[in-house]
C-alpha cells in the first residue's frame, strides 16, 4: 500500500494485536467502560487513573458507590493512604468532586465524565 492509502476493514480486522484468552471468565465478573479522555491524561498519576477506574466500576456496577477507601485500597493492591493521595488528585485536578456530608455520613462523589478540564 502507498502512502496515504486507507487498509480495507477486513485487512484490520485479520491482524489481531490483542487476544482476549477465557473472555467467558472475564465476562462473568463484568467489565468497566473508562473514558479515553481519563486513561490518555498527562495531568494525572496512573494511580488516580486506577482510583477513577475503580470508582465508575462501582458506580456501573450498583449506581452509586460507597466502596470506602479501605475496600479500595485492598481491591488495588495499595493502602488507604494512597487511596486518599489519589482521591485528593482527582479532585485537585477537576475529575471528581467531593461533597463532604459530616462526621459519620459518607462523602458523594461526583465522576465528571466529560472533557471540561
Amino acid at each position: 500500500m502507498g502512502e496515504g492509502e486507507m487498509m480495507p476493514i477486513k485487512n484490520l480486522l485479520a491482524r489481531k494485536t490483542i487476544v482476549l484468552q477465557g473472555a467467558d471468565l472475564l465476562s462473568a465478573k463484568g467489565f468497566t467502560q473508562v473514558p479515553n479522555h481519563i486513561l490518555e491524561s498527562e495531568k494525572i498519576s496512573p494511580g488516580a487513573k486506577l482510583t477513577y477506574t475503580m470508582l465508575l466500576k462501582y458506580a456501573w456496577q450498583n449506581d452509586f458507590c460507597f466502596p470506602g477507601q479501605d475496600r479500595l485500597g485492598k481491591d488495588m493492591g495499595v493502602s488507604r493512604r494512597s487511596v486518599n493521595t489519589y482521591i485528593q488528585e482527582l479532585e485537585k485536578k477537576k475529575f471528581i468532586t467531593i461533597k463532604r456530608q459530616g462526621q459519620g455520613k459518607p462523602n458523594i462523589y461526583t465522576l465528571k465524565l466529560t472533557v471540561d478540564n
